[in-house]
């Protein structure tokens, strides 16, 4: 196997673990996990959902969601921040790529790049990740394996 094929193999089993982790979000209609590698090591995950001592509801009676959950992105970004670790030069996997907002935490935070299975519904923010020079990779992932 060569590095290419190892690569794709590393990137689809870091998606699967995100899509896997997106399984703890309380979301009722899209629930998105992220994982933050960094030198083969997961240095911070994510869901969306609701802030830390907020309920867990994310959308409203209309089903529209509420204006202050966050993303997946946002909750891995801001957990590392938290911690010893450092964002710079890592890769983030995300089951949806990321809005605009995320690409821009995704930007300053120094990640390098993203790689995702899930085409989100605007294209905004994997453009402003292209534009900053951020490796962005679409995998789509069989919901089966």
């Amino acid at each position: 196997m060569d590095n290419s094929e190892k690569s794709r193999v590393l990137d689809e089993r870091y998606l699967r673990m995100a899509r896997i982790w997106s399984e703890n979000s309380y979301c009722r209609r899209r629930k998105v996990g992220a994982i933050l590698v960094k030198d083969k090591m997961i240095i911070s995950d994510g869901y969306n959902g609701t802030p830390s001592g907020f309920p867990n509801v994310c959308e409203d009676d209309t089903d529209h969601t509420l204006p202050y959950v966050l993303h997946a992105e946002a909750n891995a970004i801001t957990k590392v921040a938290r911690s010893n670790n450092s964002s710079a030069g890592s890769t983030l996997y995300v089951t949806a790529s990321p809005c605009i907002e995320c690409a821009k935490l995704i930007i300053q935070a120094g990640i390098t790049r993203v790689v995702f299975s899930e085409l989100y519904r605007m294209a905004d923010g994997i453009d402003l990740l292209r534009r900053a020079g951020i490796e962005t990779v679409y995998i789509p992932i069989d919901n089966e394996q």
